[in-house]
């Protein structure tokens, strides 16, 4: 696919096949978020891997939506803030870089015929005890990954004119 395309045709998907996602896909995807620029190269996060499948009870207390258990593998993408670049003025990049990771990753799976949603709302104590993470480890997006069984939405966004600003406000 070409790459307009992807960032045209990628969506929100919340409702998956059972159909499991190849490795090959699988290690693609996961390639695409670890060669994502982050600052000064600190690559401060991590990503951890599972199958939904036996957690049920267990995804029920992290996320109140019933469809992630549907997806045939979810990442956690968790952000490591001691690991990161920090500004001059303190701000920490770590979401940062994350958010650009998480972005390759999504658009990887796009481009291989994947589906994925970008789920923050989540219990993260729940998450901490389901996946044993450590408290310097920050567990900030849920990405669940399969075969869409849904179709996109139509999608509704702002015009340019009103997210565009050119040398001045």
């Amino acid at each position: 696919m070409e790459f307009a395309e992807v960032i045209k045709k990628r969506y929100s998907v919340r409702s998956y096949k059972p159909i499991p996602v190849e490795e090959e896909k699988l290690e693609i995807i996961l390639e695409a978020a670890r060669i994502a620029p982050t600052a000064c190269n600190r690559q401060p996060f991590l990503f951890i891997v599972f199958e939904p499948q036996g957690k049920e009870e267990e995804l029920k207390r992290v996320y109140h939506g019933l469809w992630l258990s549907e997806a045939p593998v979810i990442i956690c993408a968790c952000a490591i803030p001691s690991e990161s670049w920090v500004r001059r003025d303190g701000t920490n990049y770590s979401f940062i870089d994350l958010a650009i990771a998480v972005d390759h990753l999504i658009l990887a799976a796009a481009d291989l015929g994947l589906g994925t949603c970008w789920v923050g709302a989540f219990d993260v104590s729940a998450v901490r005890e389901m996946l044993k993470l450590p408290a310097h480890i920050e567990p900030l997006v849920l990405i669940p990954i399969g075969y869409p069984n849904d179709s996109a939405p139509t999608k509704h966004r702002k015009p340019i004119e009103e997210i565009v600003r050119y040398n001045h406000y």
